[in-house]
């Protein structure tokens, strides 16, 4: 029971092991202000944002879309060359972060066309000046984020390679990157690569409850675990976790969820316009999952274009 109270130390600075991960599209800054009414300590992850993109937004809007209140927050880059590199770290540490990630794990076929992502594990020369060049320019904490290999199982080398680099800590997430999120996770390598490494390692992937977090520990032994799809419309998520590995019950009513729900569609709305009401849509069904008879109004929710009619929606299908 010790270990699930003990936090789990990356750099100079500790954690519960229970962590926020990157789910692109999902856990944005509005979805982080929500998890921050639940869990203040836990560490966040922002979405992935390639260097050039950071480098070169004038505005700051694309890419440094986070709030202060959002810390403790890992800011988390995708990089194929060293071209931008240093005017994105700049521009992010002035923004104001606890770490930054190199995202080495990505499958999406833009990214890895773009050499980023998973591209990384095959390529061992080009990453390790990526991370060399990261530590060097960086004084917060380093983390990377990786797969089980690119199409061979390289996770253990790659390991080794960002520890010897300087990275503070290692998240895996056991698949290749041709499985993308699908089949089973070898959790028989990330056990591999915890025992390889003196670094913190964490594990992602299928991870979505005590139940799960209990067995992958079981089999693996890692530091703590990232929350992705686990989270998806559950902005308590890392705080159900928390009380579950405490022994406790953790309840959420349906007024909580309703609140959670609207207040997410309001804080869309502040952060990408008119258009945040076409970005939440994607959540509406995990919001209302489990609601008696909602699939009828599920269906008219996510094509609806008024805020008014999705909002009343809202309360319709939760006051019930």
């Amino acid at each position: 029971m010790s270990y699930w109270h003990e936090h789990v130390t990356i750099g100079n600075l500790s954690f519960p092991r229970f962590i926020g991960g990157p789910l692109d599209g999902i856990t944005d800054s509005s979805f982080r202000q929500l998890v921050r009414q639940f869990s203040t300590q836990e560490l966040l992850y922002t979405e992935m944002r390639h260097v050039a993109c950071v480098a070169n937004d004038k505005t700051g809007r694309l890419s440094l879309d986070f709030q202060q209140s959002e810390r403790p927050l890992n800011y988390q880059f995708a990089c194929g060359k060293l071209d931008f590199l240093d005017r994105a770290i700049d521009r992010v540490l002035v923004a104001g972060v606890d770490m930054i990630d190199l995202n080495v794990g990505c499958p999406a076929k833009n990214v890895v066309n773009s050499l980023c992502g998973s591209a990384l594990m095959a390529d061992l020369l080009r990453l390790e000046k990526i991370l060399k060049r990261m530590r060097e320019r960086i004084s917060v904490p380093l983390t990377i984020k990786i797969r089980a290999g690119f199409t061979e199982k390289n996770a253990v080398d790659v390991a080794l390679l960002a520890q010897d680099c300087g990275v503070d800590a290692l998240a895996i997430h056991p698949r290749l990157r041709g499985q993308r999120f699908s089949g089973r996770p070898d959790y028989a390598l990330a056990a591999q690569v915890k025992k390889a490494l003196t670094i913190p390692v964490l594990l992602s992937g299928n991870v979505v409850n005590f139940k799960t977090a209990r067995l992958a520990y079981e089999q693996t032994g890692v530091d703590g675990f990232l929350i992705g799809r686990g989270m998806w419309a559950k902005p308590w998520k890392l705080a159900e976790l928390q009380a579950h590995a405490s022994g406790q019950e953790y309840v959420i009513e349906r007024r909580t969820v309703l609140r959670c729900a609207l207040e997410h569609l309001d804080l869309m709305l502040a952060q990408y316009d008119r258009q945040g009401l076409f970005v939440f849509r994607k959540h509406l069904p995990f919001y209302l999952r489990g609601v008696p008879e909602a699939s009828a109004m599920r269906q008219r929710l996510v094509v609806c274009s008024s805020i008014d009619e999705v909002k009343e929606g809202l309360r319709v299908s939760l006051s019930v």
